[in-house]
């Protein structure tokens, strides 16, 4: 079937955890890689009579969120609890934010396909999040480490128009939290989780189609193949006249389909009400302008900025600002090389090899960006050649040691003395005549023998700007 006659309406809820030390409402770690029911208390485990306490820092970490999403940040929100139950939700319910929300009516502008999007955030709640359980056969295990994870909801209005927008969406929302530094954005550890609202219509029709929704998607590329599906699984149904309905759908990777995992629930059925136990989260004006304070400059408003103040392309900038760190390490380079397009190209190519083979972040290099932006000082000084530079590098990782030592200790200076090239270029065309007239009758692509020959001789430390200057001189005679 088609897509032509079609047109998608995607949102999405994003889940991110929040980077705490502890659980949103009590005391208990949020270690990951504690040994299973491990990171519990009486609390989390729902024991009767217990009461939750709000994490500030949890709350902090919602509004710096808030804030970075252009968002409206509620003086005064709720906690609500919503009822369910299942085995791994001791409670019976889970404390969530519902009509009241403490951020809400927000955008993000973020690049997809090469153009700067826009899309709304309706709202970011706080919550807390639910066990985990693992089904063995007849057994279900029950895990309550994860019980009391604070998150925040972030939540699209249904504007998203397409799979791979989608997919740049939660990309860009990942990033954003990476340099707020408020969630670590590990899909792996699920630390960031996706759920996909899905509907379609016929072009120009104005109501909404059924909506599906699919849960906990922790790749960014299964978002998008999981939506491509649905997208056409849906087309299909309304072309063969079959009642689409409204459910929750679960996505398998091994067979590249979604399939059934149970109805979906409005939200009169988790029978929302404000926690008895928890009071009005009220946020004062000196709070909200303290966390304003903190926000560092967002990744889109870096990216146009390196592309503007330091005339990177497109490709370089993005690559460059996926991550705060890196982008703080280019511009360390640029600013004291004071030649930022070499420095792209050394960050882009040399260190990342490196970070990439030996599985490194940038905070843990090998090399220092003021080591690196000494290196290609040397390079602009015509102290050493750029292919001399790539060996020095080498050296700098592993040793540990700046290129002005490596240079010194292996005698890798270039070659700039007029004088002593003249006679090593004299040398080499002695020893070439008949190339010499070759080129003399016509065939000027053998400069660059010449110019091999010279630099072979040399180790490769000869200028070949002088060696250059010396051959066209010498070869025009």
């Amino acid at each position: 079937m088609s897509f032509h006659n079609y047109e998608p309406v995607i949102g999405l809820e994003i889940h991110a955890q929040l980077k705490t030390k502890s659980k949103i409402f009590c005391s208990d770690s949020t270690n990951f890689d504690a040994s299973d029911n491990e990171n519990i208390s009486p609390v989390s485990a729902g024991m009767p009579g217990t009461l939750p306490v709000l994490n500030l820092e949890a709350l902090n970490y919602s509004i710096k969120i808030g804030l970075a999403l252009n968002c409206t940040i509620d003086m005064s929100s709720v906690f609500s609890r919503k009822n369910y139950f299942y085995p791994d939700l001791p409670k019976g319910y889970q404390i969530s934010q519902y009509d009241k929300p403490i951020c809400h009516s927000g955008y993000i502008e973020f690049l997809s396909e090469d153009k700067i999007k826009k899309i709304n955030i309706s709202r970011a709640h706080m919550e807390e999040d639910a066990g985990k359980s693992t089904h063995l056969g007849d057994v279900t295990l029950i895990n309550l480490n994860r019980a009391g994870i604070p998150l925040l909801e972030i939540v699209t209005a249904p504007e998203i128009e397409s799979a791979k927008q989608a997919a740049d969406y939660a990309r860009a929302i990942r990033q954003l939290l990476r340099y707020l530094d408020v969630c670590d954005g590990n899909l792996e550890e699920g630390s960031l989780r996706c759920d996909c609202n899905i509907s379609v219509r016929k072009k120009g029709e104005k109501k909404l189609g059924t909506r599906v929704e699919i849960k906990n998607i922790n790749s960014f590329r299964f978002v998008e193949k999981a939506l491509d599906y649905e997208i056409q699984r849906q087309i299909d149904c309304i072309e063969r006249a079959e009642k689409l309905v409204q459910e929750t759908r679960l996505w398998d990777p091994d067979k590249n389909r979604t399939f059934t995992m149970r109805t979906k629930e409005d939200a009169q059925d988790y029978r929302y009400f404000p926690d008895p136990d928890l009071p009005k989260v009220k946020v004062s004006a000196k709070m909200l302008e303290q966390i304003r304070k903190e926000l560092p400059e967002l990744p889109i408003k870096k990216v146009l900025r390196f592309q503007s103040d330091y005339k990177l392309s497109d490709y370089d900038s993005n690559l460059i600002c996926q991550d705060l760190d890196f982008a703080n390490y280019f511009e360390d380079v640029a600013k004291t090389s004071n030649n930022p397009r070499a420095s792209a190209n050394w960050i882009i190519s040399e260190l990342m090899r490196e970070l990439n083979n030996h599985n490194l972040d940038i905070k843990r290099s090998h090399v220092s960006a003021k080591a690196l932006a000494e290196l290609i000082q040397l390079v602009d000084q015509g102290k050493i050649s750029g292919k001399i530079a790539k060996s020095v590098f080498v050296d700098m990782w592993s040793s540990k040691k700046t290129a002005k030592e490596i240079v010194e200790e292996k005698q890798l200076s270039q070659i700039t003395d007029p004088s002593a090239l003249e006679k090593v270029i004299q040398e080499i065309l002695d020893k070439n005549q008949d190339s010499v007239q070759q080129f003399k009758n016509g065939k000027i692509k053998l400069l660059g023998f010449f110019v091999g020959l010279a630099m072979k001789a040399t180790k490769g430390q000869a200028s070949p700007e002088i060696v250059n200057d010396i051959l066209n001189k010498k070869l025009n005679e």
